[in-house]
C-alpha cells in the first residue's frame, strides 16, 4: 500500500468527516449540473462554487476580493484563474488580453477598473463574462480546489472508506499533506534543539 495511504485512519476519519459536513451542510456545495449552453458566469459559479442561483451584485461582491468596491486588473485575472498554478502555461500576453476584453466591456468610464454600478449597467444590457476556453477559472486554495472538485464528485457519500483513496488526484493531494507535516516536524526539531542554523546570515554562521 502507498505510503500516503497508512496514515492513521483517525486522521483520515476527520478529513472525510470535515469534507463531508462542507458537501452536506450547507446546501451550496453540493453538484450543480447546468445548461450545455450556458454562460460562462453561470458555468463558474456552477463549477467554481457550486452555486446555481444569483443575482449580479452576488457575483460582483464575490469576486471583488478585497472589498474595494471596484474589479482590478487582478481580480479579474484571479476570476478567470489566471493566477492559479494550473494557468502556467498560459502567456502572459495571453492574461494580459483577457483582462483588456473585460475591461473594454465593462469599465465605461475607462479609469481602468470596473465598479459595481458599472458591472450592473453592463449586466442590464445582457452583457456577460465571456468565455476564453481557459477553463472554469479556479482560484481557490489548494483545499478548496480538491474538495469541489474531485472530493465532492467521487468521495461524498457516508460510505467512503481509506482504500477508495486511490485516484491520482487523491494520493497527489495527501502527498503534499505527508511533505507539509514532515517539514513542520523538521522545524519543530530545529526549534527544539535551540538555534536554527540556516536562518542565521551565511556572514555570521561558523565556517
Amino acid at each position: 500500500m502507498n505510503r500516503l495511504l497508512q496514515a492513521p485512519f483517525s486522521a483520515f476519519l476527520l478529513l472525510s468527516c470535515a469534507y463531508n459536513a462542507a458537501a452536506h451542510g450547507g446546501g451550496e456545495h453540493s453538484q450543480v449540473v447546468v445548461a450545455p449552453d450556458a454562460d460562462w458566469p453561470t458555468r463558474h459559479m456552477a463549477e467554481e462554487h457550486h452555486i446555481s442561483g444569483f443575482d449580479p451584485t452576488t457575483f460582483f461582491n464575490l469576486h471583488d476580493y478585497d472589498s474595494t468596491g471596484l474589479w482590478t486588473s487582478e481580480d479579474i485575472k484571479r476570476t478567470y484563474g489566471l493566477k492559479d498554478p494550473s494557468s502556467s502555461h498560459i502567456s502572459p500576453t495571453k492574461k494580459d488580453m483577457v483582462v483588456q476584453t473585460v475591461l473594454d466591456m465593462f469599465d465605461i468610464d475607462k479609469d481602468g477598473s470596473v465598479s459595481l454600478s458599472e458591472f450592473l449597467q453592463k449586466d442590464s444590457e445582457n452583457v456577460k463574462l465571456p468565455d476564453f476556453g481557459m477553463g472554469p477559472g479556479h482560484h481557490g486554495d489548494d483545499e478548496y480546489e480538491y474538495e469541489i472538485h474531485h472530493w465532492e464528485k467521487y468521495h461524498s457519500g457516508d460510505d467512503v472508506k481509506e482504500e477508495d483513496l486511490n485516484h491520482p488526484e487523491d494520493i497527489e493531494h495527501f502527498k503534499k499533506h505527508d511533505e507539509m507535516d514532515a517539514r513542520r516536524e523538521a522545524w519543530e526539531k530545529a526549534e527544539a534543539r535551540g538555534i536554527v542554523e540556516h536562518n542565521i546570515p551565511a556572514k555570521y554562521r561558523r565556517n
